[in-house]
Order: C-alpha cells, then structure tokens, then sequence
C-alpha cells in the first residue's frame, strides 16, 4: 500500500495513536517502540508491531495492518503472519492485533476461520473513515490518520482545517512544520489510491 510509510512514520513517531484508534489507553510507564518486522521462513511482513519494553511483561505485543485496498485473503495472511512470529520468538508478552482500514469497504468480512476473533478484545479493527469527531478532535495526528479516510472531494477542506489547528496548537514552529508536512503527504497519498 502506498501509505505503508506514511503510517510507518507516525506510529514511530507516536505509538500511541494505535491505543488512541483503538479507544484505550496507553499503558501507563510503558514507551513503546513500533517496527517492521519480517517473520523467519516465508515471505511475509508484518506492517508493523508495537513491542513493549521488556521491564514491561504485563503489556501486550500489538501487531499492526494497514489496508488501503480490499484484499481477500487480508485475514489468512494477517493471522498467519502473528501466528508465525508467536512460533518463531515465543515472546513471554500477550498479545492484540489492530487491522486499520483507510475505509470500511475495504473490510472483506472475517471468515468463519476467524469468527472466534469478532467482538474479541485481543483484535480490532479500525476504519479510518468512521473515527467519531470526538476521537479524531483528541490529537493532530489522529486528525492526520482520519484525512486519509476522507472523501476525496471533502480532503482539502479537512486539510486545510488541520492546518489551522496545527498553527494554533502547536507551540514549536519546527512541530507545526512536521504536521503540515505530514498533512501534504496524506492528501499526495490519497490522490494517488
């Protein structure tokens, strides 16, 4: 997907917005790191994954999908991909996964495979394009993250309120830059699908 990177960036920069997308809170005294991670003996990649530190057992691992295309397959791989990297590194943390999706019809449903993970706290699925106002007014960056859900033809004016509130909320000229910049590149990457 072309805004692997665009996601890749602000869950680095910000691993909280996946607790914040998925309605919980940080973990408290928890800094999480977030990666790409390949897993051994086949080709797939994890988009990404919210690791823990390990002075921090109680939280969990939380491994992270981006789709900005409707796949078929999504929740074989998906849950192979987590299965596989459980096998190979045996982590001693639990585990969530979070599936977010730029627009709900993308979703291609769960199979009856993966019936056992609806409604289930250990997995959530996210649609960008159905975040509540309240969730997107908590931070800049979830505003950033609701953009790429918009509609094409309601983009701009939505950008342009972003930027608006990154000057006024934004104390740090040099902060104010990096979401402006981030909000270009969400509206470059959503022309682009």
């Amino acid at each position: 997907m072309k805004t692997d990177s665009l996601f890749h960036r602000l869950f680095s920069d910000h691993p909280e917005l996946v607790f914040e997308l998925m309605g919980e809170d940080v973990p408290a005294a928890v800094s999480y790191t977030f990666g790409s991670q390949e897993v051994k003996q086949t080709s797939f990649r994890l988009d990404g994954i919210l690791t823990p530190p390990e002075q921090a057992p109680d939280s969990p691992i939380v491994f992270v999908e981006v789709m900005g295309y409707r796949d078929n397959s999504l929740y074989f791989s998906f849950f192979a991909e987590i299965f596989l990297y459980l096998k190979d590194y045996t982590p001693m943390n639990d585990w969530q996964a979070v599936l977010i999706f730029s627009r709900q019809g993308l979703d291609p449903g769960l199979s009856v495979h993966f019936r056992d993970f609806d409604n289930n706290s250990r997995f959530r699925r996210i649609y960008l394009d159905q975040l509540p106002a309240e969730a997107v007014d908590r931070s800049l960056e979830l505003g950033v993250l609701q953009l790429i859900g918009v509609k094409e033809e309601n983009a701009p004016d939505r950008a342009r309120q972003l930027i608006q509130r990154a000057q006024q909320e934004a104390t740090d000229v040099a902060e104010q830059q990096r979401i402006v910049e981030l909000i270009t590149t969400t509206l470059v990457y959503s022309a682009i699908r």
